[in-house]
């Protein structure tokens, strides 16, 4: 968010945990970026701000968040104070989720990975309608594909990121015997290390396919420690995941910070992977 937008959607948190009944002396940032993630304090609730376009993610990641606490899935949980729902302010969304204190430093592969099969065999056990992660594929595509929404992106990086999306997409998706519900992105940013073991965060990009479209989002080592992982499939996932990664940093609109590195960057992820495919 913007400075201005921020200072905007502090307020609107503030206020709502406040009219709650939450005690609300200050707010801390913890991330910024398309929503703020806030700290606030002495009451110690998360607050998760999106501008009012992400009304319906803020409300699927409400609701996955609610199907996984009946199953102790490894997840943050909604602050039980309130009422575990979203609350709309002044054209923003916001969620209430309890705060927890990290802890240690890393992560180590094996944990990871046992964290995420626990986390996938509680995503196995709820019912919920969640899109497919070639709908996720899609949207990047049209983003590629639509000189006006990625004015900037040079005609060969075009032709890459489109044949990517589409050809990995296509390949991955034939075989879906063994699709499931997903976290969608389980990146390190989103596994929390805290008191009560590590915790997923984040649970708004929820959605359907292999286990391996998880395990791709991971650090490497991870998925040798995952019983049944198809390393070769894993290997075309991560190229995919660069691929929309890389997308999304092209958008006329898209505010992530240093995102003229990460343009670059994304890029020569995207080679580097497909060259271990075997696809360069």
């Amino acid at each position: 968010m913007e400075p201005l937008e921020l200072l905007h959607a502090i307020e609107a948190g503030r206020a709502t945990a406040s009219e709650l009944g939450l005690q609300v002396d200050d707010a801390l940032v913890i991330h910024n970026s398309d929503r703020a993630a806030l700290r606030l304090v002495p009451c110690d609730v998360l607050a998760r701000v999106a501008p009012w376009g992400q009304l319906a993610d803020s409300e699927f990641e409400v609701e996955v968040a609610r199907h996984l606490a009946d199953v102790d899935a490894p997840v943050a949980e909604l602050e039980r104070r309130v009422e575990p729902r979203v609350h709309v302010r002044d054209a923003f969304a916001i969620s209430l989720w309890t705060y927890y204190q990290p802890v240690g430093t890393g992560i180590a592969p094996a944990d990871y990975a046992d964290v995420l099969l626990r986390h996938h065999a509680a995503l196995r056990q709820i019912d919920l309608h969640a899109p497919h992660f070639t709908d996720r594929v899609a949207v990047a595509l049209r983003e590629v594909n639509d000189r006006e929404q990625s004015p900037e992106l040079p005609d060969p990086d075009r032709a890459l990121l489109s044949d990517t999306l589409s050809g990995l997409s296509t390949a991955i998706s034939i075989d879906k015997v063994g699709d499931q519900l997903l976290h969608g992105e389980p990146h390190p940013g989103n596994l929390l290390n805290t008191r009560r073991g590590p915790l997923f965060v984040d649970l708004a990009t929820c959605c359907r396919g292999p286990i391996e479209f998880d395990l791709a989002h991971a650090p490497e080592d991870v998925g040798k420690h995952y019983a049944g992982a198809d390393h070769d499939l894993i290997h075309r996932c991560r190229a995919l995941n660069w691929a929309m990664f890389s997308a999304w940093r092209w958008r006329r609109d898209d505010h992530m910070p240093d995102r003229d590195h990460w343009r670059v960057e994304g890029l020569n992820r995207v080679r580097a992977a497909l060259d271990r495919c075997g696809l360069g």
